[in-house]
């Protein structure tokens, strides 16, 4: 005798495995399907019971929906490939939802976490229920035998109009989520979070016995502006109080079809807020949703849009239109991607990119506003620099401050970088005003006496700015350079101090119109020329410093230790070699008459062995350095001129002073 079945389920194994096991990677897309499959059934609430976590866990999927028949389970749900719509229409019976199945394969997407799937079903007051197990299933295909899932009893908690579908044997790393992580999953891939009651049709997500709300919605609560497609669709309690929004067309232009889009794109704060909390998953790109459910899990990256505003950007896109009743399934199996040459996929990313645009360049223009007012607030010395700037550039100074405000930080240091480009920029902006201030100067022909002193007095002020910081640097110089003379430090590391810092020397030695030379051996002045005296002699020997001047005076600089005594004879005598070893190389190069000085930097005032007819050691010493073009400077007195010039410059300057105590504020304490 034939055994009869209550039950058949025909399908190929590679089914099974393409579109099964293999297709999907994760627990929250999985039960997105079982989600997907109770809203078409006409449900008002789904109860997920997630106890994956536990040893020898469980995860149960409970609807109120309309549940299955004996017949509508074998010809409906066993049936891979079921194609809902042809054979039921666009909606559902009651509530006249647009249908969200179509391919007829998402019921398997349970064998990527569960071995066992057990299924109870009520309608009309009966109910049924069947247990299907992979391994037979497997076994069964390989043989070429039809399957026929087994048939069990319905516990009484599962008697209930719907459908309860219970998985067992869980596949424990496909299934390591929290309640909280799945929560954050499921609530972003659904646009079924309304206020609608159910007894109007609404329809509500628990998990373990809580709602799904707005609030699992974790990009939403990150926001910094949103720009709304159409109208403004989500309720302000879900966004933060803060928050800026703007709207969008919704209309995508087609000369023969009406396509339009509804959702949102929004900004973080930084781009870190979209990736911080790892149970929600990135949130970084823009989720397209057909029927409220996901059709593609992320298109940023199909929009070419390489701008900094698409590292901040997060979204949701409603474009039912790519799902529509009578036009080609462009979905792929696990409804995570498009198919991208269909017109519908190409007319959505040009539509999206326009809006990118649009609102990439609000973003870029009010974002630093706001950010300058939370900065300056913050920092009082900003806004104290702002408002002395001429208002004409306060607006600008506003803008960079912001752009500064806005930058991502690493955390951890971001106080001390922030404040570094503050600094930075405040002399930046120094620069550019002092350009802006000679513009006018050139371009304004009809000046009175008072707009021309108001310019110039700008003009100084700006060129104050900008020299603040290298007074600073100069005057930890000269203090270094101190600390060198004051324990008697050796001649090169003097000249190496020096070498590095002309400017101790003398303030008009600033720049020079050619590279310093330090230690230079006379022989390489020119190497195809020697030096060479009055009869023709070659002169050797090391200088310690050579450099010219930008009015194209030769300078040549000796060193002599601190300590080291000297007479006047012997500078006179070596700065004569020396002098003559460079005349006779730049002479023997063309120039006529070079101009050539001598500067010896020593300890103490070089003596005079024979005063002869000058009545003080000055006036002999000066004379007798007077032929080489010389003159002597002293350490202590080199240091001290260099202090007294830094120190004037700073008192009598209210511009450097009042700039430098902002520039020393936005240095952060090291506490």
């Amino acid at each position: 005798m034939t055994e009869v079945h209550k039950y058949t389920m025909t399908v190929d194994l590679a089914i099974i495995e393409s579109l099964g096991i293999n297709l999907y990677s994760n627990a929250a897309a999985v039960l997105s399907e079982l989600v997907a499959n109770a809203y078409d059934a006409d449900a008002t609430l789904v109860q997920i019971e997630w106890n994956a976590a536990e040893q020898e866990g469980t995860v149960t999927v409970v609807d109120d929906g309309c549940g299955m028949t004996v017949a509508e389970i074998n010809d409906r749900f066993l049936v891979t490939g079921y194609k809902k719509r042809q054979t039921e229409g666009e909606y559902s019976i009651r509530w006249k939802r647009p249908f969200m199945g179509r391919k007829g394969i998402g019921k398997l997407s349970v064998f990527s976490i569960a071995k066992e799937v057990l299924i109870y079903s009520t309608k009309n007051q009966h109910s049924n229920g069947l247990c299907i197990n992979i391994d037979d299933l497997e076994q069964r295909i390989k043989a070429k035998e039809p399957y026929h899932p087994k048939p069990v009893p319905v516990p009484d908690e599962f008697a209930s109009p719907g459908t309860a579908i219970v998985l067992n044997q869980l596949k424990s790393k496909r299934v390591a989520l929290t309640v909280s992580a799945l929560r954050k999953r499921l609530a972003r891939r659904f646009d079924v979070v309304d206020q609608t009651p159910r007894s109007e049709g609404g329809f509500k997500i628990q998990i373990n016995g809580e709602d799904v709300t707005y609030a699992d919605r974790q990009e939403l609560r990150r926001l910094e502006y949103i720009w709304e497609f159409g109208r403004q669709s989500l309720p302000s309690e879900a966004l933060p109080s803060d928050i800026v929004r703007y709207t969008l067309p919704a209309d995508i232009p087609h000369p023969e079809k009406d396509w339009s889009i509804s959702g949102w794109i929004g900004t973080a704060r930084v781009p870190s807020d979209l990736t911080a909390d790892k149970e929600a998953g990135s949130l970084k790109n823009i989720i397209v949703l057909a029927r409220k459910r996901p059709i593609q899990e992320g298109i940023i990256d199909k929009l070419d849009f390489s701008r900094v505003f698409g590292n901040y950007v997060t979204g949701q896109i409603e474009a039912d239109f790519l799902d529509q009743e009578g036009e080609d399934d462009i979905a792929t199996s696990d409804r995570q991607r498009l198919i991208e040459d269909d017109p519908r996929v190409q007319a959505l990313q040009q539509f999206l990119r326009d809006a990118f645009a649009k609102a990439s360049e609000t973003w870029n223009r009010e974002r630093p506003k706001r950010k300058a007012r939370a900065a300056i607030a913050d920092k009082p010395q900003l806004r104290k620099w702002v408002e002395g700037l001429p208002p004409w550039q306060r607006e600008s100074a506003e803008k960079l401050i912001g752009t500064i405000a806005a930058l991502p930080m690493e955390k951890g240091s971001e106080d001390v970088h922030r404040s570094e480009l503050y600094r930075a920029g405040i002399l930046a902006f120094a620069r550019i005003g002092l350009r802006k201030t000679s513009d006018d100067l050139n371009s304004l022909s009809n000046l009175n006496a008072e707009e021309l002193l108001t310019l110039l007095g700008a003009q100084d002020e700006y060129e104050s700015a900008l020299w603040i910081d290298i007074f600073r640097s100069r005057v930890q110089a000269i203090q270094q350079f101190e600390n060198l003379t004051d324990t008697d430090e050796k001649e090169k590391v003097l000249r190496n101090h020096l070498f590095d810092h002309l400017w101790l020397l003398d303030a008009s030695w600033e720049r020079a119109t050619a590279d310093p030379k330090m230690e230079e051996d006379l022989r390489r002045i020119d190497p195809d020329l020697l030096a060479v005296d009055a009869e023709g002699n070659e002169i050797r020997g090391r200088m310690d410093l050579r450099f010219a001047k930008a009015t194209g005076v030769q300078i040549i600089v000796e060193l002599k230790r601190y300590s080291r005594k000297m007479k006047v004879e012997d500078l006179v005598s070596q700065g004569r070699k020396y002098r003559a070893a460079v005349e006779s190389i730049l002479t023997q190069q063309g120039e006529k008459f070079p101009r050539i000085e001598v500067a010896f930097v020593i300890g103490s005032r070089p003596r005079v062995s024979d005063l002869g007819v000058f009545k003080t050691d000055h006036e002999a010493i000066e004379y007798a350095l007077y032929p080489i073009a010389g003159r002597y400077l002293l350490y202590d007195e080199l240091i001290a001129n260099a202090c007294r010039q830094y120190d004037d410059y700073f008192s009598a300057s209210r511009a450097a002073r009042e700039l430098d105590e902002v520039l020393n504020s936005l240095i952060p304490n090291e506490s």
